[in-house]
């Protein structure tokens, strides 16, 4: 048992969540906004983390998959695509707490990024459920799928540079 404690608190620091007691974490009373009120409630173990991490980004993974097989219906496959993306997005917030997960979104190096993928997410959905439009629908999912590459490119140091470097040399042609 001891050397999973020591698995979990090496896999912790891995992923950059602080180490420490987590019944220090939990007695820890301080309530000054929505988002540390919201952490406060929300103290899970690391193996609950894990757990919940693992849980979270497998239904996600599957459900966007799934996705394929409604692939030439589109308001199925707009429906499941995103709502298999919202939960693999969802799943990093169990490993480094809803509150930092906001903060990382809205870091000014990702913040166009997460307004970008934010955005498609609900075009599509809107596109899928209120308009049943193949055609708008079809396209929503493909700014979605571009807005969540750019949006995973802003977590790699340099990749949204380099990609825009490599499509200016393609699209650069002079005559």
């Amino acid at each position: 048992m001891d050397k999973m404690n020591q698995a979990f608190e090496k896999m912790k620091m891995l992923v950059g969540m602080e180490v420490e007691d987590e019944q220090q974490a939990a007695d820890e009373e301080s309530s000054l906004s929505f988002m540390e009120d919201l952490n406060r409630n929300c103290a899970l173990t690391t193996k609950q983390r894990f757990y919940g991490f693992a849980i979270c980004l497998s239904a996600g993974l599957t459900c966007t998959l799934l996705s394929m097989l409604v692939f030439f219906n589109p308001v199925k496959f707009g429906i499941t695509f995103t709502l298999g993306n919202l939960m693999a997005l969802g799943s990093t917030a169990f490993l480094i707490g809803p509150q930092r997960q906001v903060t990382m979104m809205l870091d000014p190096a990702r913040i166009y990024a997460t307004a970008l993928y934010l955005a498609s997410i609900i075009i599509a959905l809107f596109c899928a459920l209120y308009v049943r439009n193949k055609l708008l629908t079809l396209l929503a999912i493909i700014l979605e799928f571009t807005g969540l590459i750019w949006y995973s490119l802003s977590y790699i140091p340099f990749a949204r540079t380099m990609v825009s470097r490599i499509f200016m040399t393609c699209f650069d042609t002079e005559f």
